[in-house]
């Protein structure tokens, strides 16, 4: 067991979970002294009926609930500041964030805009800007992959900048998050495989990163282990309920994992591609992850072949002497991608030449990377790295990424 001497760790959100976990909102929201929720959602999550479970799980008891879908992909400020002026007209009294990352990253910076009354949300980005509590905020996630649900930050695009801003507080937590498995069976196989590697890649760096302490690691261990066992079978079985909610599960429990112990150089390098390249987050953390894993293997080695044994089970991790499990741990992470590649005809992007947008062009052009390698020396993330990384470390490590090469570890400075 890791002991970094002193830690600090917490999460304040009650966790519901079940099949039918939907049915408890409505309880629950009265127990926080609230009873005109408006519900925050996208319209994709609409379209494939989601939102019509929800609210029949609230029709008994809180008919007529406002409902505001026009989330995009990625949130943005001038998002929050609408639906935030919509849900001081309609007088609403809570949130229900009903999707993936995005929506809940939306609902967050809507309480803090009605919270505080603020003129304008890029007033409290950054950490520690928040002072007391918001709004009761109830989430309920669609995806099982960014553990939004349980995180005390959200990140929201500036589009005046070109750049996704962090916000960090205790007080963005939710106050309850809701897993009910209802939620992500309509996930298309490449979606779910997506969002799984988020969930994954949270861990993983939860794990590896500087301020890893013994309870975010126990958190991390246990979300790995089951997306290792659960990933596949879900994508090969859409319909697999059980599975559903052990990959919800998961996410949950990394999302604990890194909102105490914080991520690296996967997420600073992953914001930056979605900044600049407009690329969906989970794909660029599937991509991203073993480079992440390389770059770092001299400083966090010994906790990247400790993953072994959640990622491959016990008898690779016995099988593989103690100095090749670092390096095996990698393999077997490209090797997922590979048989989610495969799984998925081919939707699910193993490196970032291949991602192409709805018109089948390119996402990731080469000229962007270098844009891409200035912007993520920006991101919060970074300072949580293992290793230190300037400009030309990180465009090294999206030029392999672009390229689908492994990294040439020859070439990472060491300091």
């Amino acid at each position: 067991m890791y002991n970094p001497g002193y830690y600090e760790f917490f999460c304040g959100v009650k966790t519901v979970a079940g099949h039918q976990a939907l049915e408890r909102i409505p309880a629950l929201l009265k127990g926080l002294g609230a009873r005109n929720p408006m519900i925050i959602t996208d319209k994709g999550v609409v379209a494939v009926g989601l939102v019509d479970i929800v609210t029949e799980a609230l029709a008994s008891s809180m008919p007529g609930v406002v409902v505001e879908d026009d989330v995009p992909v990625d949130s943005d400020v001038e998002t929050v500041h609408r639906i935030a002026a919509v849900y001081l007209k309609k007088g609403c009294d809570a949130l229900i964030a009903v999707g993936g990352g995005s929506v809940m990253d939306t609902a967050k910076g809507v309480n803090i805009v009605v919270s505080e009354e603020a003129a304008s949300l890029l007033d409290f980005s950054g950490a520690g800007a928040l002072k007391r509590p918001l709004k009761p905020l109830v989430a309920v996630p669609t995806t099982a992959g960014t553990g939004s649900e349980v995180t005390q930050a959200a990140v929201i695009a500036d589009p005046s900048v070109n750049r996704k801003l962090l916000f960090v507080s205790h007080f963005l937590l939710p106050n309850i998050a809701v897993l009910d498995s209802r939620m992500t069976l309509t996930l298309p196989p490449h979606l779910t495989a997506a969002t799984a590697m988020d969930a994954l890649t949270h861990a993983v760096e939860a794990y590896t990163c500087l301020s890893k302490n013994p309870i975010s690691d126990a958190f991390a261990m246990e979300a790995i282990s089951l997306i290792s066992r659960n990933l596949l079978s879900v994508v090969q079985r859409p319909d697999d309920r059980d599975g559903r909610l052990a990959l919800a599960t998961a996410a949950n429990l990394a999302g604990i994992a890194f909102s105490n112990s914080t991520v690296g150089m996967v997420h600073a390098l992953g914001h930056s591609v979605g900044a600049v390249s407009h690329v969906p987050h989970g794909t660029c953390m599937s991509i991203l992850l073993p480079y992440g894993l390389e770059y770092n293997m001299h400083k966090s080695g010994q906790w990247t072949g400790e993953l072994l044994y959640p990622i491959a089970g016990e008898a690779i991790y016995a099988a593989t002497p103690k100095e090749k499990r670092a390096e095996k741990t990698v393999s077997c992470i490209r090797a997922f991608n590979q048989a989610l590649f495969d799984a998925t005809g081919g939707l699910h992007s193993r490196f970032f030449r291949e991602v192409t947008d709805r018109d089948g062009r390119p996402a990731v052009t080469r000229e962007q990377l270098p844009d891409i390698a200035r912007t993520a020396l920006g991101d919060g993330s970074i300072f949580y790295n293992p290793e230190e990384m300037d400009v030309d470390d990180a465009l090294m490590v999206m030029e392999a990424a672009w390229a689908g090469a492994p990294l040439d570890r020859s070439l990472v400075k060491t300091g």
